[in-house]
């Protein structure tokens, strides 16, 4: 059995780490490439670098993140937030990210995922779905790309939504992650909004449902604050890996915690 990884996530804004709760009311959690260095010493196995604000004047300031921190931690690196076209991808990559994650994009021009798996190989390209419950039918799509409805369909239980998880897309959360590893993606990092900050567990029905569909490794993410909601996420959920920040950057649990908590479950991590 592969090793199921841990792996802390850092939403960066304007060069900060910060972290809110369903998307919002956002607190500082402090310089992300001392937190990188941090989570290395203490074992995690990835990290991850989101910027969620990804607007122009912030990208030097993420590819100097970027930078920084690939000269100083020997951890798989993926970045996100904002990447728009293959030369974006290009530039995280060359400034030491080993992947590159792609949301509002992906679904807005599905075939990007297709040109950076073309480009860079089917290992650099994650997907990162941000999805709620849906209370009805679902909505129409809000952006401009109706033709993809219909590839993927209208949601079902779970409506996928881009823009920061500000703009619902009319698209089922299962039917993108299945187009989406089509396309060549080769992880999905799987989002909970409704989870998302919330420290009552990650929402293991979505996450049946994504890793049942796909053939491709599944990170989840949203809504961790006990050691069991890891081990319900990989056990229950099926999760290749569990994506975690405030827990880690406030001190709940150290990355040694969980991994000794799964191990003693049964469940293999590098140690």
């Amino acid at each position: 059995m592969l090793a199921k990884r841990i792996i802390p996530c850092l939403d960066v804004n304007a060069g900060r780490v910060v972290k809110g709760i369903n998307f919002v009311n956002l607190t500082d959690a402090g310089d992300p490439v001392e937190s990188a260095r941090f989570y290395e010493r203490e074992g995690a196995d990835e990290i991850v670098f989101l910027d969620i604000t990804a607007s122009v004047d912030n990208r030097s300031t993420m590819l100097d993140v970027v930078r920084r921190t690939a000269e100083t931690i020997f951890l798989p690196l993926t970045v996100g937030g904002g990447i728009r076209t293959v030369d974006d991808m290009r530039r995280m990559l060359s400034n030491g990210a080993d992947k590159v994650s792609l949301n509002t994009a992906a679904v807005r021009h599905p075939g990007l995922i297709v040109e950076g798996a073309k480009e860079f190989g089917v290992q650099c390209i994650v997907v990162a779905i941000d999805a709620r419950r849906t209370t009805g039918a679902g909505s129409e799509t809000k952006i401009g790309e109706a033709a993809l409805v219909g590839e993927v369909g209208a949601p079902e239980e779970y409506e996928v939504y881009v823009n920061g998880g500000r703009t619902p897309t009319g698209l089922d959360a299962v039917g993108w992650a299945k187009y989406a590893t089509s396309c060549g993606a080769g992880e999905i990092l799987l989002t909970s909004i409704d989870k998302d900050g919330t420290n009552s567990g990650y929402d293991i029905d979505m996450l049946k449902k994504i890793t049942s569909a796909v053939n491709v490794p599944v990170i989840a993410s949203g809504g961790a604050g006990t050691l069991d909601h890891f081990y319900r996420a990989i056990t229950d959920g099926n999760a290749d890996a569990v994506l975690a920040a405030s827990v880690f950057h406030f001190g709940k649990f150290k990355i040694r915690d969980v991994k000794n908590y799964l191990s003693e479950k049964g469940v293999s991590v590098r140690v």
